[in-house]
This record gives structure tokens, C-alpha cells and sequence, in this order.
């Protein structure tokens, strides 16, 4: 159960286009995550595209989202599409895939 101050994780799926592989993106996005205190996993997609899966409180999974959209990332990125769902198994920690 979840007390009133702490509201229910959700899941942000997110995908990064733009010139974001062999950059240090995935460990960039890593390392901002887990400031942010989300957890999940980071991958490189075939088509190059960078997939971000992320678990935490809406807000948090905002954070990172301005983070990822923000001038400060590796590459260049020129799109960021996100899906919100509800939560899976959970995650321990956060991954580069």
C-alpha cells in the first residue's frame, strides 16, 4: 500500500532518435536515472534508436525525460517519444542492455 506522500510508480517507455549510439548514451542516461532514483533499463534498438524503460513516480519519470530532451545529453538527439503504463515485475537497479 502507499501512503498518501508517496504516489504509485508507473512505467515510462521511451525512445531516443538521433546520432545517440556508440556516444555513451546508454551510460549517460544510466547515470541520470539513477540520480533521479528511477529504476529500469537502457538498450541500443537495431534501427538506432536508444529504448529506455523507466519505473518510478510520474515526476521522476518526467525528470528524466526533460533530462533526455535537455541540451546536456551525448550525440544528438532529435526526438524523444515516450508511452506510460503501469508497472511490471520491477526492475533491481538500472541496467544497460
Amino acid at each position: 500500500m502507499h501512503g498518501h506522500d508517496s504516489p504509485p510508480p508507473v512505467r515510462a517507455t521511451i525512445w531516443v532518435r538521433g546520432r545517440v549510439q556508440q556516444v555513451g548514451f546508454r551510460w549517460w542516461t544510466r547515470a541520470r536515472a539513477l540520480e533521479v532514483g528511477l529504476t529500469g533499463y537502457t538498450s541500443n534498438l537495431g534501427d538506432g534508436r536508444v529504448q529506455v524503460v523507466a519505473e518510478g513516480t510520474h515526476a521522476e519519470c518526467e525528470r528524466l525525460l526533460a533530462l533526455l530532451r535537455g541540451p546536456g545529453t551525448p550525440g544528438q538527439v532529435t526526438g524523444v517519444t515516450e508511452i506510460w503504463s503501469a508497472t511490471g515485475e520491477g526492475y533491481d537497479g538500472f541496467a544497460i542492455r
